[in-house]
């Protein structure tokens, strides 16, 4: 049996690290195409500014247009060979992030989020959007970023539903590693990486990966809410340091050599309802992880588990906290008939899927997170 495990060559976070950014550019050469939107560049310009001269580097502003286009990043390589760019920065959130992945190509990248929303920071694929941003198609590149570098103060000072927003697309990766595992499907540490048609191939999850994905529900478990508390602070706490590494480094290593199921598909096929466009990515994984346990099955007492988790942290727990209200059968099923697209991770649960049992897993679901909250008082 082929299996794969996929991370960052370096993984480093702590307050203030932003300051060190020029020694790791350093190691690259003396220039770096920053690729982020002006507000966040904004937010931290002054360590910018002061790493840039501690160590003589210098940092090439890219006007980062806000979209990750094939014409972007057309315009950003460009740029960066105009400028004979040593390595390419990507600061922000996960557009930015993603675009330097595509500039970079699987090359001396370093990746700064300034939010702790998604996973996606550590892993070695980006998704590419047309310039008006419909989607396009997903990229995968050789290796993932040279660096990942987490400012644990720029993290703290940004909005929390950002940090609980991460906490939603965390809670899934264990739970979609475990069926992954059991069905012994595919994860996306083995893809064909891009370079070369044949360079890599199919693989399984690693036992190393099921444990990080384990491993991340259980911090989330023990430090999600006092991390919550102190994100409302603005204060770095262990437990928000616990959170930052859980939100970014453990879910991006659990997702992409764990494996990805149903409650990633389920999400999918929900973005096809306008009301959940308000919604942050992990808000609307958050509730198709519950669909996830409904349609597998799971024991009432993890089930009530992550209830309790979703409600203490303040995640959507049932279709009214994604912005659905309403929804008619032919919505619903047209819902569950996108996330059972052949394509779709949902055909690694260790069972066959049909769009009629995940439409009854939503609705059952939603109803189940209703009861919680009336019982609960929420």
């Amino acid at each position: 049996m082929r299996k794969a495990f996929i991370s960052p060559t370096k993984y480093v976070q702590g307050e203030d690290e932003l300051f060190n950014l020029g020694y790791f550019v350093q190691t690259f050469g003396n220039s770096a195409l920053l690729i982020a939107h002006p507000d966040d560049v904004k937010r931290v310009q002054a360590k910018l500014d002061f790493t840039a001269d501690k160590f003589k580097i210098t940092l090439v502003e890219s006007n980062f247009r806000g979209e990750c286009s094939r014409e972007e990043v057309a315009r950003l390589k460009e740029l960066a060979r105009e400028n004979s760019c040593s390595c390419t920065i990507g600061l922000g959130g996960g557009k930015a992030i993603d675009t330097a992945k595509c500039v970079a190509e699987g090359e001396a990248l370093i990746i700064v989020p300034t939010i702790a929303a998604t996973d996606a920071p550590t892993s070695h694929s980006a998704v590419l959007y047309t310039p008006e941003g419909q989607f396009d198609d997903y990229a995968y590149f050789k290796q993932s970023p040279s660096v990942v570098m987490i400012d644990t103060t720029v993290i703290a000072n940004a909005p929390t539903r950002f940090l609980v927003s991460g906490m939603g697309d965390a809670l899934s990766t264990y739970f979609e590693a475990r069926a992954t595992s059991n069905s012994y499907s595919n994860v996306n540490a083995g893809l064909p990486c891009g370079v070369r048609e044949g360079v890599c191939g199919p693989a399984k999850g690693t036992n190393t990966a099921l444990v990080l994905a384990k491993f991340c529900y259980e911090t989330l478990l023990k430090d999600g809410l006092n991390a919550k508390v102190a994100s409302d602070c603005n204060q770095v706490t262990p437990a928000l340091e616990n959170i930052i590494e859980t939100n970014i480094l453990l879910s991006g290593l659990g997702f992409e050599s764990g494996g990805l199921a149903a409650a990633h598909a389920i999400h999918n096929g929900l973005t096809s309802l306008e009301g959940t466009h308000h919604y942050y990515h992990g808000e609307k994984v958050a509730f198709s992880t519950i669909a996830q346990l409904v349609l597998e099955n799971a024991a009432g007492s993890e089930l009530n588990e992550v209830l309790e988790f979703c409600i203490s942290v303040g995640l959507p727990v049932c279709l009214a906290d994604i912005g659905v209200d309403s929804i008619s059968p032919e919505e619903l099923l047209n819902v569950a008939q996108k996330a059972c697209i052949a394509e779709e991770s949902i055909h690694s649960m260790p069972f066959p899927v049909t769009a009629e049992a995940v439409a009854a897993a939503i609705r059952v679901a939603d109803q189940l997170g209703r009861n919680y909250k009336l019982a609960k008082g929420v």
